[in-house]
């Protein structure tokens, strides 16, 4: 019977609060770093952003989508 390991990980920390980086909807090079290739938000558990900071980065990407800074879908 193979015996599981565990793997240690490091904490990932919040690059807005670490930083103390205001989040801008009109800053697309930002936000295009927390959107997969599909255009998809990513989640918390990958980019490692607190829950407050990932709020208000998913509201700031669909402002920006919504007035057309960033396109829905990255590649088609």
């Amino acid at each position: 019977m193979a015996i599981a390991r565990k793997r240690f990980q490091r904490k990932k920390i919040c690059k807005f609060c670490a930083d103390k980086i205001d989040i801008d909807y009109k800053d697309s090079k930002q936000l295009r770093n927390f959107i997969t290739e599909r255009g998809k938000i990513m989640p918390r558990r990958l980019t490692g952003t607190c829950a407050k900071h990932q709020r208000t980065l998913a509201m700031a990407i669909k402002t920006a989508r919504t007035i057309a800074i960033i396109p829905f879908t990255l590649n088609r």
